[in-house]
């Protein structure tokens, strides 16, 4: 039972660590770029080894690694810039309400079933988006403002890319994947984020937009070990309940939200308006009836 409460507190700690590097003036794509290569060496010693052999000899999932290495280093910078503009809370409900477009993807193109209270969770989840995101006040230290209209469709994106991603990860396991291969499937995808992230770093540092930190190394270390495990507990999880994945989702998503947002709440004393508490308890509700209705 131990690694559902670890899950929510290694997944909750990573949104909130882009809270910490707000403050504390680190920039954030340089520590993402480092925790997506510690990532990559702690699951080749997990593993035991790096996956060399499915470079040389690529099997079919190797172009689909390829692209969601692009995509994990988009979805990490658009979670940092959500976290720092609009707050912890707004980037926790985004993320984790991307449920919705998987479990769509299950019912059209995989024939589950669609009971009544399911789909009423996927409307209170939109409704729900809306009302958390919804801005009401400036956050400290970000230069943006509520009348800043745009920035609303930041966490739209983001509810849209982690959506994506959770029903490319669900196609590519259902065809592609087995216990052998898995590992080296997200440690590729793990090295081709840091690869291009490193690229675009570069890039950056070449043309003067970044000036580089060095405890951004550090940062990404102490984001790449619980980005890493968050993984590991959670398939600890649903290999010791097995068959009950339906049950283990919304402990956890439901856990990350509200410990998401109270340790915003409380320690850095983000403000939330009633709207966007209502889209918290729609949250809460939301995910309830698409896992268990």
């Amino acid at each position: 039972m131990i690694f559902i409460p670890l899950t929510i507190l290694l997944t909750s700690f990573l949104t909130l660590s882009f809270k910490v590097l707000a403050n504390l003036k680190i920039p954030a794509l340089q520590a993402i770029v480092f925790n997506y290569l510690t990532c990559v060496v702690v699951g080749s010693f997990v593993n035991g080894a790096y996956p060399l052999r499915a470079l040389t000899s690529p099997e079919p999932w190797f172009y689909w690694c390829l692209f969601m290495g692009l995509i994990f280093i988009t979805l990490f910078n658009i979670i940092a810039f959500t976290t720092r503009h609009l707050g912890v809370a707004v980037a926790s409900v985004a993320n984790k309400l991307s449920l919705v477009i998987p479990f769509l993807f299950s019912i059209f193109f995989y024939g589950e079933t669609a009971t009544v209270l399911k789909i009423f969770g996927v409307i209170l989840a939109l409704i729900a988006v809306v009302c958390t995101c919804w801005p009401h006040q400036a956050i400290r230290g970000s230069t943006l403002k509520p009348e800043h209209g745009w920035i609303l469709f930041v966490p739209v994106v983001l509810f849209l890319g982690s959506g994506s991603l959770d029903t490319m990860i669900t196609y590519v396991e259902r065809t592609f994947l087995s216990a052998a291969n898995k590992d080296s499937y997200f440690i590729l995808a793990f090295n081709m984020a840091g690869i291009l992230g490193g690229i675009y770093l570069v890039i950056q540092l070449w043309r003067g937009k970044e000036q580089f930190d060095p405890r951004s190394i550090l940062a990404g270390i102490c984001i790449g070990l619980p980005n890493y495990f968050s993984i590991w507990t959670l398939v600890k999880a649903l290999s010791l309940y097995p068959g009950n994945s339906s049950a283990i989702f919304p402990i956890i998503n439901i856990g990350i939200v509200l410990f998401s947002t109270l340790v915003a709440y409380f320690i850095f004393s983000e403000k939330l308006s009633r709207l966007n508490w209502t889209g918290i308890v729609l949250a809460v509700i939301a995910i309830t009836l698409m896992s268990w209705g």
